[in-house]
């Protein structure tokens, strides 16, 4: 357990893999646009960063983990044609938009959809080619045993690609982001879908969740060779690969 485990959107004495699934569940409707309108759609530039680290490998098999609407399952599908992107979520209602968006991009055969606890995944041993996540490990219940379950079914030689959130170090873009995260956000969340207590959890995860080195070492611990952290946007988005290499 790492500590952001303890940050939660709801002050219920629920799980937080209860109280995520149910504020997913409740901002999907609008999530996918104050996601680009609150990132000012730098998000995608990031992803496509993503996407880079895995072109080289050319993986067929993909696992996206918290896929949410499908935003990085869509665009590697695009950009790698891989056979198979399997998104898994514990939110029906963000998977519901990404089954539509996939269905409208021709993409129904090649990208599904499951409703999986990351923690616990229903799939065999070195299944994938590579697995994915954006912006999803900072929900996790336990990070460290999502991360043993991502390296649990990815085959050898295959490739962890994660894009997480994380906080800047430097002045004045700490200070600036801080106001941003902590004001901004949290009143355009409650305006546009009068879920203020989402829009406050995310930004307060971002600044618990393992990041730079920590995160790195946490990825070594659970086996990943080859571990590399960068970050973009003055350190706004963080960038974690690895590989099986075992």
């Amino acid at each position: 357990m790492t500590g952001s485990e303890d940050i939660r959107p709801y002050t219920s004495g629920e799980h937080k893999s209860l109280q995520i699934e149910r504020m997913f569940n409740q901002i999907a409707p609008t999530y996918d646009v104050l996601n680009h309108t609150l990132s000012l759609s730098i998000d995608k530039r990031w992803r496509a960063k993503g996407i880079d680290y895995l072109r080289p490998f050319s993986p067929r098999r993909i696992l996206d983990v918290a896929t949410g609407t499908g935003d990085l399952a869509i665009a590697m599908h695009r950009a790698l044609s891989p056979r198979q992107i399997m998104g898994i979520d514990i939110s029906e209602k963000m998977m519901e938009r990404g089954r539509r968006k996939a269905a409208r991009a021709g993409y129904s055969s090649q990208i599904s959809f499951e409703r999986q606890d990351c923690l616990s995944l229903p799939y065999a041993d070195n299944t994938f080619d590579a697995v994915t996540s954006a912006f999803g490990v900072r929900n996790f219940e336990d990070i460290e045993k999502g991360i043993a379950e991502m390296y649990r079914v990815l085959k050898p030689g295959g490739h962890l690609m994660i894009l997480e959130l994380s906080h800047p170090r430097q002045f004045p873009v700490k200070q600036l982001y801080a106001l941003y995260s902590n004001t901004i956000i949290p009143g355009i969340g409650q305006l546009f879908s009068g879920r203020k207590a989402a829009y406050r959890y995310l930004p307060a995860s971002v600044r618990v969740v393992p990041q730079g080195q920590v995160m790195a070492e946490m990825l070594r611990r659970q086996g990943f060779g080859n571990v590399e952290a960068r970050t973009f946007t003055f350190g706004i988005c963080s960038l974690y690969t690895g590989e099986k290499t075992k």
